[in-house]
Formats: structure tokens, sequence, C-alpha cells
């Protein structure tokens, strides 16, 4: 399957300023950072709006930030479409 993000949050401040000082690329910022994503669920479409709501009622902003797809050829990736680029992700053999 395929993981598809691209309705992300905004990336916090702290992030901009490490990627700023180090030089390191938005696909490794990605890859090694949770750029502001503190804890994500899979869950069927149709009870996320009452999960963000509960969310929201404790004081925890949450959003839908992507979907699951079938992928063509039988492969697991995770595909961010960002401000700063697209960057996929491939599970290693």
């Amino acid at each position: 399957q395929r993981v598809v993000k691209d309705n992300l949050f905004t990336i916090p401040p702290l992030f901009e300023a490490i990627r700023d000082q180090s030089q390191t690329p938005w696909e490794e910022m990605y890859k090694v950072f949770n750029m502001g994503h503190r804890m994500e669920l899979y869950m069927d479409e149709r009870h996320a709006s009452r999960v963000i709501d509960i969310a929201r009622g404790f004081g925890v902003d949450a959003q839908v930030i992507g979907r699951v797809q079938d992928s063509e050829d039988n492969s697991s990736s995770v595909v961010l479409q960002t401000v700063n680029g697209e960057f996929t992700y491939s599970k290693s053999s």
C-alpha cells in the first residue's frame, strides 16, 4: 500500500531553524524529524471527524493529513507532498 500525506501541519519554527543551521536537505528533515506531527492515527475515513472532535476537546490540534491507497506494483511507500517538495520513501528490501 501507499500512504499519501498531502495536508500536513505547518512546520514549527524549531525545524526551520534546525534546517537553516544544518543545511540538511528537506527530504532528510522529513525522514529524521517528525516536523511537528506528534502522532498519526490510521482509520476508516468515516470515523475521522469524530476522532478530530475528541482530540480538539482535549486541546489537541488534529486534522486529516492524507490517505492510504493501493499501490500499482504492490510495494509499500510513503509519499509526502509538502511546501518544500514531494518526497517518496519506499520500504527497503
